[in-house]
């Protein structure tokens, strides 16, 4: 691995670095503001905006998008969706069917904050008529998205003629409405451009064709929420289609490297230390399992900094590398890297440290990573 810092490369350093503890993810403001003014340019405007939460779990960040005309959200958990109630937008999709207690957890986050219209996804006849069951029950009324399988198969049903079923029998219950339909196409993330338009229009026709067939039945027209930071661009092409990217706010080393031509920032930034150097080339980071997600092979993370290095092992608490420029750091020097996958790093900080002009200025709770805020 090789990579080589310019003077202008150094937005990421901070000046009081010796006040901050490590392992610490570090996050840009500037920067995540750059990355949601991107988000609204690509999609044509705010209102075709719900991006989703689960990237960063973060009131601040909330906050951020709101400010430029961003009301709709996307969330994974119940806690995200409180979260993002709790700041006052006014339009929360829960993006995973509701089951067990999670049910009724649910309903009380829509007593809770009646202000906000809070929705769902379903695929389930049996879901289905337990949501209608439970909005008579507490007399909530609630609307659903039918969550539909394109070729991701991880949830959703097949478009078809089940399909169709089940949307008539949202519109047909009480107490429950059809708002749209939902489909994720995570599956596709081809670096090319034109492959992934192609692979991603190709997909979506068999949506498509089911939203006529539903419009041609008299179901009205559908809303749709399509898409995850890859193919957003490519569904921001649709009219009436709201695109949900979530890795776009604070990007990371994976995506960068597959999408080059985006043009977002990365807006989070992990700082290390060195702790060891057990042998003449090697140096031990306090950067182990437990701060940098760990689901992925190496690299996890690109170390900015060091022009050529490889990653010998990565336990718990320890990363070590192998470079041949170890003579030039010493046990207790501060290094930086962007993760590879951004998600689930986050996941692993109650907070993270504000960085305003090379200066960390303030602490934001990761506040939606607990599996429980207050319902």
């Amino acid at each position: 691995m090789s990579n080589i810092l310019s003077p202008n490369d150094l937005w990421h350093i901070v000046d009081n670095v010796d006040e901050v503890k490590s392992p610490a993810l570090l996050v840009y403001p500037d920067r995540i503001e750059h990355n949601i003014r991107k988000m609204v340019e690509i999609s044509g405007g705010a209102d075709h905006l719900r991006p989703h939460v689960k990237t960063h779990k973060m009131s601040e960040i909330i906050n951020l998008q709101m400010k430029h005309g961003i009301y709709k959200f996307k969330c994974a958990t119940i806690s995200e969706a409180e979260m993002v109630a709790r700041c006052g937008a006014t339009d929360i999709l829960l993006a995973i069917q509701p089951v067990g207690p999670n049910l009724g957890r649910f309903f009380q986050l829509k007593q809770l904050f009646p202000d906000s219209k809070i929705s769902c996804i379903a695929d389930s006849s049996e879901i289905i008529l337990q949501l209608s069951q439970m909005a008579c029950q507490t007399g909530l009324k609630t609307d659903i998205w039918l969550d539909l399988n394109n070729g991701m198969n991880r949830t959703g049903i097949v478009p078809g003629e089940e399909a169709i079923r089940l949307y008539q029998m949202i519109l047909d219950l009480p107490m429950i409405g059809a708002e749209g339909v939902h489909v994720y196409d995570g599956h596709i993330s081809e670096s090319d451009l034109s492959l992934r338009q192609k692979l991603c229009n190709e997909s979506f026709m068999t949506v498509l064709s089911l939203i006529g067939e539903l419009e041609k039945a008299g179901a009205g027209i559908l809303k749709i929420v399509a898409g995850g930071s890859p193919t957003f661009p490519i569904h921001a092409l649709r009219a009436g289609v709201e695109t949900s990217p979530g890795t776009t706010l604070l990007w990371d080393y994976g995506y960068s490297s597959a999408f080059q031509n985006m043009g977002f920032l990365h807006a989070a930034v992990l700082l290390m230390r060195i702790v060891s150097k057990p042998s003449k080339d090697l140096m031990c980071l306090d950067l182990g399992h437990k701060a940098v997600a760990s689901e992925m092979p190496q690299p996890r993370v690109k170390i900015l900094g060091i022009e050529t290095y490889s990653i010998i092992t990565h336990s718990e608490e320890h990363m070590v590398i192998r470079t041949p420029e170890a003579d030039n750091w010493k046990i207790g020097d501060p290094l930086y890297g962007i993760p590879w996958h951004i998600c689930p790093t986050v996941d692993r900080f109650d907070s993270v440290s504000v960085v305003n002009e090379h200066q960390v200025t303030a602490q934001w709770l990761v506040e939606a990573r607990k599996r429980k805020i207050s319902i």
